[in-house]
């Protein structure tokens, strides 16, 4: 199946794809970021795919392993006093 389109809907807080066949993905980020971000870090990383590119967000998603991603490109690091 061909991806016709990829966007992230604002009012529904979901990205949404459009397949060639008429099939509708729809994933709601929220759940997402609430399921695999452990940290403000993580869930900016995943923010930022949401607005930026969306179809590569969706493809991490459906496809990927998005905890070991995470772990990768973020670096937490505690205030330390």
């Amino acid at each position: 199946m061909k991806i016709l389109s990829c966007e992230f809907n604002i009012d529904t807080a979901c990205v949404e794809l459009r397949l060639s066949d008429g099939t509708m993905i729809s994933i709601d980020t929220i759940a997402v970021e609430n399921e695999v971000a452990d940290n403000m870090y993580q869930r900016s990383e995943l923010d930022w795919l949401i607005y930026n590119a969306p179809l590569e967000y969706a493809d991490l998603i459906l496809n990927g392993d998005p905890e070991k991603y995470l772990k990768a490109v973020t670096q937490y690091k505690p205030f330390e006093n």
